[in-house]
């Protein structure tokens, strides 16, 4: 089983941003979690990993995102200065959840895991056209120790 270690993950600005999700704890569901200056815990985006077998033997692995967005200060507080700390306005949420029959193999995940992401990164009617071009990557998921292709590709969650 690969150890958890920090993920590196890049948001979807103009100028892309690198968040750092640290390892919180791999019991009973490996968890990371960002620590952003002057973002109150809460407010940190969190990343989850499991892998359960189910009563047929075939197994069920999900990675779920959750993104809060916090609330703005409209005002600059009270008369006697007190200014409330920002709270959560609301949450995103994004989660891919594979169902694999315990008769596939690494290269069966791997390939339904790369046609999902094609389909997410924007598959269109024109050839290698979509926001990441994904030529590059063959046999990169089935062949990959990192823990989210491992996660689909070879039913290993970190711990």
């Amino acid at each position: 089983m690969p150890a958890m270690t920090n993920l590196l993950i890049k948001d979807d600005a103009a100028t892309p941003v690198e968040y750092t999700f640290v390892p919180v704890t791999d019991t009973p569901i490996p968890m990371w979690r960002t620590q952003i200056a002057n973002v109150p815990l809460e407010g940190q985006m969190r990343l989850w990993m499991s892998s359960q077998q189910l009563k047929n033997m075939s197994w069920k692995n999900t990675l779920k995102l959750e993104v809060p967005v916090m609330e703005t200060l409209g005002a600059s507080g009270t008369s006697a200065g007190y200014v409330a700390p920002p709270k959560v306005a609301y949450v995103d949420t994004t989660i891919v959840t594979q169902f694999a029959d315990r008769r596939s193999t690494i290269a069966d995940r791997s390939n339904a895991l790369k046609l999902t992401l094609g389909a997410v990164q924007g598959a269109s009617s024109v050839t290698a056209t979509g926001i990441l071009n994904q030529a590059s990557a063959g046999a990169a998921f089935s062949a990959s120790v990192l823990p989210g292709p491992a996660l689909f590709t070879s039913l290993v969650v970190p711990n």
